[in-house]
């Protein structure tokens, strides 16, 4: 069964990375994480660490509480 916060923080990642008009694999070279690990977090398959929240949020410009304020 799939939490509604895993599914919310995938549509948050990727509501922001269509914003900055990146693809998974554009967007995955700038975190750090492969191609494929986007996806997963995309689709809420991952329950991802905090240090790749930290990761993401700073792909992003932005702190991680700012990242999670939309959760």
């Amino acid at each position: 069964m799939t939490s509604q916060t895993l599914i919310k923080f995938g549509e948050v990642v990727r509501k922001k990375r269509m914003e900055k008009n990146l693809s998974q694999e554009d967007f995955a070279e700038l975190v750090g994480v492969h191609r494929t690990y986007v996806g997963m977090i995309e689709r809420a398959e991952k329950n991802i660490t905090l240090l790749n929240i930290e990761k993401i949020a700073k792909a992003f410009g932005i702190s991680i509480s700012e990242l999670l304020k939309e959760i």
